[in-house]
């Protein structure tokens, strides 16, 4: 097995390609996967199936998916291996909870701290957040909605913030891709330029009525029974496969 995996060019909304040590490469990849709801809930993690995938050894694959499980996104089994987690009902409920209560204190801290170029970094990401469910690319247009929470986090500078709302963000993901209904529509945009404004003149009373309206806006889409995404490990991480084929 290869232990020498490059860093995988994956494109970011700021172009940069994924960088890091190979288990952080890894665990970027499937922390997205999970953000980007292509990850079901319950799916299998085969070390073999990923170690193959990422052509890397299962030491390595491990090592990444220790670090999802300590973030409550991954379910390490002993003698069974890992899943993606899978919340149940009563999960989903304390999640969505501590996530409000979290996002409120963001919201904030915020106010007080972000800058002029976080805000227009903000406005930046709203912007490409439209374009890809524009261009009818759904998963990244979800992708940048967790990412502007856990960007607004940053604003926020509160460290232990950033860290809990990171693993918030992704099992709120694997919330929505197991138990939304309807047309199954995104994080609202135009409730992300409504808070921004609110940020940017400094009301906090506004800025925290229109995030926890944002939240309630997300619950309200929720009906606890569908489930969705995949669990076919190749299917999902395709586009690595077809990275590390030989041109002719």
């Amino acid at each position: 097995m290869n232990e020498q995996l490059q860093p995988l060019k994956k494109p970011t909304r700021a172009g940069k390609g994924r960088t890091g040590t190979q288990d952080d490469i890894v665990y970027a990849h499937i922390f997205d996967a999970i953000l980007e709801q292509r990850l079901a809930p319950g799916t299998k993690l085969s070390e073999e199936a990923l170690g193959e995938i990422f052509g890397v050894s299962r030491t390595i694959i491990r090592r990444a998916l220790s670090r999802l499980a300590h973030e409550g996104v991954v379910l390490l089994r002993p003698n069974r291996g890992a899943v993606v987690a899978s919340p149940s009902v009563d999960e989903a409920r304390q999640i969505f909870f501590a996530r409000r209560l979290v996002e409120r204190a963001i919201t904030e801290l915020a106010v007080q701290h972000a800058s002029d170029a976080q805000l227009a970094e903000l406005r930046q990401m709203v912007s490409d957040e439209r374009d890809c469910f524009a261009r009818g690319d759904r998963g990244a247009g979800i992708r940048l909605s967790g990412e502007f929470h856990l960007k607004l986090a940053e604003a926020a500078k509160n460290a232990p913030l950033i860290s809990f709302q990171r693993s918030l963000i992704s099992q709120t993901s694997l919330i929505i891709a197991q138990y939304e209904s309807g047309s199954r529509s995104h994080c609202s945009y135009d409730e992300h330029n409504e808070l921004i404004d609110a940020i940017a003149a400094r009301d906090t009373d506004l800025a925290v009525r229109l995030m926890l309206h944002h939240m309630d806006h997300i619950d309200s889409k929720l009906n606890l029974e569908e489930d969705s995404a995949s669990g076919d490990l190749h299917a999902v991480f395709s586009h690595i496969v077809a990275r590390k084929k030989p041109r002719r």
